[in-house]
């Protein structure tokens, strides 16, 4: 098979070029520079030429602050790039793999969601997110959407890059308590996206929810990198009226993984023996 891969240079992108070192199918690891997603023309012509079978939609917007002022650009990458990708994908009997959010909920509940719950995004990253996955249902592409949280890695810029910066110039920080998910390792994530490819489960069409497993608010993330990271910064925990932003937050936004886990038969490992790992391989 050959598959496109875009947003190759993102901390997903890069986790994939890891996992399908080996594989014995044809990836195409593309960023902006190779294929403008929200290009009409650029995609057209590079589907017309590569010929896909499948596309992992690895590329977003994700500045979830920025995009509270710039909810066009946003909106171009996460929603309409998105379209040009699931019409394309449909075109050419493509399957999309396409990355979501736990941000498309309101966080207002204190149950994990399941994929059927209702979307009510509460920032403009979110907003264009659900845009995103409600063009690829509109396509009517075959698609598995994968939403997940608090993605990091040992690439780009994540919460545990920022953590162990501030560690290593401050005595202490503070960090919000009262915003509950889950971290996921995006090597995690990489290895279950390439064993859907090489198990042959990408007819198992649908929506999907993927994050480690367990749940802990920013401020235990933070005290477990600093843990892991040997630093003996002191981890400050405040409230979120204490540490005000742009861009509101969902108070609780744990993902239901037991439609994935039965669905495709993988074992999801816990948040903290992920972060151990991704920790000990930068």
């Amino acid at each position: 098979m050959t598959i496109l891969v875009t947003g190759g240079n993102g901390q997903l992108g890069c986790s994939l070029r890891l996992a399908t070192a080996e594989s014995p199918h044809r990836y195409i690891f593309t960023d902006v520079e190779e294929l403008d997603i929200t290009s009409a023309e650029a995609v057209e012509e590079f589907f017309r030429c590569e010929r896909p079978n499948v596309v992992v939609n690895c590329a977003a917007y994700t500045a979830v602050e920025r995009a509270e002022d710039d909810e066009v650009q946003a909106d171009k990458i996460n929603h309409q790039a998105v379209a040009l990708l699931a019409d394309a994908c449909k075109r050419y009997d493509a399957t999309l793999v396409h990355i979501s959010t736990d941000y498309i909920f309101s966080g207002e509940g204190d149950t994990p969601y399941i994929e059927e719950c209702a979307p009510a995004p509460i920032n403009a990253y979110g907003r264009t997110k659900l845009a995103g996955e409600m063009a690829v249902a509109e396509s009517g592409c075959k698609s598995i959407i994968l939403r997940t949280s608090w993605l990091y890695s040992e690439f780009g810029n994540n919460f545990v890059k920022t953590m162990q910066s501030l560690m290593a110039t401050r005595s202490e920080v503070r960090v919000v308590a009262d915003q509950i998910g889950t971290p996921t390792y995006a090597g995690d994530l990489a290895a279950a996206i390439t064993y859907i490819i090489n198990s042959e489960q990408l007819d198992k069409l649908g929506t999907y929810h993927y994050s480690n497993e367990g749940a802990c608010s920013w401020y235990d993330f933070a005290c477990e990198i600093a843990r892991l990271s040997g630093s003996s910064c002191k981890v400050i925990p405040c409230t979120t009226e204490e540490f005000p932003t742009k861009a509101r937050r969902p108070r609780y936004s744990v993902l239901d993984k037991g439609k994935f886990v039965s669905t495709f038969a993988i074992t999801i490992p816990e948040w903290h023996n992920s972060l151990a790992k991704a920790i000990s391989r930068e």
